[in-house]
């Protein structure tokens, strides 16, 4: 039968953090309490072994004194016993196995430090044998005549390893105790936190899907984490999504109200000629009057038509091209197209030409095409009769177009407005568009990698546009990624 993992963020994360401390308090343990116990059994044997040998000389000296002193050895083997609490033992050197010097503890076997006594005689050595909780060392002693005198062997058991390994242990399961109860308390804080800025978006997407993007309350969370990180884009996906809601909702709303106007006239000319026809009393010149007036409605929704769909490949990013564009000739060919228009106005169309060919880099129909979005405003806004100038000029890194009219100008609270969707200044007349050419310009000179912006100062008359693009040298390769929404009308 499969086990099932527990479900939800909470019990994930607890489970998780008893593991890790479950798995490091493990090897920590095993780390120190493996080697713990020999290497406390070494230490132990290391010191005992210190403390004989420094006695040695005593013990010799005992042994020649024992014929005048019969309790000299016993005088220093008591002393090395109260000071390694061991068991001190001096054998026969001639017979190990026979009767003892002197025994600090006769009663017991000595079985095994007879063992150790005749390796140290056989080796000529001082011996150290660790069996156990139990440690032996056995040393020669010798006599005034260099001969060997004798065997010293001193048993001690190592009960302070075995009680320090039992307190060590019993820190570690202490400490294990608490660092899992810790653990447990981290992994429920860490969890509660997390788990309720994680509730916050939830709870937001499930709003914004139920109330809608632009009712929804925005998302701020100040925390320096990667939850954090999360809200905060939340929240500027929320803004942006905010926005552009409420774009498509003037969009509609304005969209709705331009194209009901011309619609509107458009079915009271039909109507109107329709009655004529009807009653057979058709009105030659008032006909034509009326027909006019459809033409130019017709041609107003063209234009907002036009307008839309450039808008609506802009937002779809459809890429433009890059290559030399020689701005002079561009400015004079598009010039030459309001001709016509110019005239009936009019309209004098001043283009100044550069000293010289002026190259910048972009997508020549997008230039072209803010080209006649400057020059329709500047027909439409400017006074008939007054010259309008078109000029071109170029220097290291920059090259620009300039349309400027003699017009009312902008008002200075209007001189970013006027670039935004559906903004039309004040001077906007009746005959005016439908405020969505210099948005369309400004964007189109924006992904180019220019700048289109109003050039004149503040109080001064006309309106002055001027069009910023990179300057380019001529004869460079072009990056042909055509962009149908920039394609040129005049």
């Amino acid at each position: 039968m499969r086990r099932r993992l527990p479900r939800g963020l909470r019990p994930r994360l607890l489970l998780a953090l008893l593991l890790t401390s479950a798995v490091t308090l493990g090897i920590a343990a095993t780390v120190l309490l493996s080697p713990l116990p020999d290497r406390l059994r070494e230490q132990s044997a290391t010191n005992l072994r210190v403390a004989v040998t420094a006695s040695r000389e005593a013990f010799e000296r005992g042994l020649r004194e024992q014929a005048k002193d019969p309790f000299a050895v016993q005088r220093v083997a008591e002393d090395l016993r109260q000071r390694t609490d061991g068991r001190v033992l001096v054998l026969d050197a001639v017979v190990p196995a026979g009767l003892a010097v002197y025994d600090t503890s006769s009663g017991a076997g000595r079985r095994t430090a007879t063992l150790v006594a005749l390796h140290s005689l056989r080796t000529r050595t001082t011996t150290t044998d660790i069996r156990g909780d139990d440690v032996r060392i056995g040393m020669r002693l010798f006599g005034a005549k260099g001969g060997v005198a004798g065997v010293l062997v001193v048993e001690r058991r190592l009960t302070e390893v075995t009680t320090a390994v039992d307190q060590v242990r019993n820190a570690l399961l202490a400490a294990a105790a608490v660092g899992l109860l810790v653990a447990v308390a981290l992994a429920v804080a860490l969890s509660s936190t997390l788990l309720r800025r994680l509730g916050r978006l939830r709870t937001a997407a499930v709003r914004i899907s139920q109330e809608g993007i632009v009712e929804a309350p925005l998302q701020h969370d100040e925390g320096r984490d990667e939850v954090g990180d999360l809200a905060r884009a939340f929240g500027r996906m929320q803004e942006e999504l905010r926005r552009q809601e409420q774009a498509r909702r003037s969009f509609v709303a304005t969209a709705s109200h331009e194209l009901r106007t011309p619609l509107t006239m458009l079915q009271g000319t039909m109507e109107l000629l329709e009655e004529d026809l009807a009653e057979e009393r058709l009105d030659i010149a008032d006909a034509q009057m009326q027909v006019a007036r459809a033409r130019r409605e017709l041609l107003r929704l063209a234009s907002l038509a036009g307008e839309l769909l450039d808008l609506s490949r802009l937002d779809a990013s459809v890429p433009l091209r890059s290559e030399p564009v020689e701005l002079g000739e561009l400015a004079r060919a598009v010039a030459a197209e309001f001709g016509l228009r110019a005239g009936e106005r009019n309209v004098e169309l001043d283009v100044v030409q550069p000293p010289g060919p002026c190259w910048s880099r972009g997508d020549p129909d997008a230039v072209a095409r803010v080209v006649r979005i400057l020059l329709d405003n500047a027909l439409r806004y400017g006074p008939s009769g007054e010259p309008i100038s078109v000029s071109a000029g170029c220097d290291a890194a920059h090259a620009y177009v300039e349309v400027a009219d003699c017009g009312p100008g902008v008002h200075p609270a209007e001189r970013e407005q006027i670039f935004e969707r559906f903004q039309r200044g004040r001077s906007a007349s009746a005959e005016a568009g439908f405020g969505l050419g210099l948005a369309i310009g400004r964007e189109l000179a924006e992904r180019m990698g220019g700048t289109l912006a109003l050039a004149g100062e503040e109080g001064q008359r006309g309106t002055r546009f001027r069009l910023d693009l990179p300057a380019a040298e001529p004869g460079q390769e072009a990056e042909p990624e055509p962009d149908p929404a920039t394609a040129g009308r005049a």
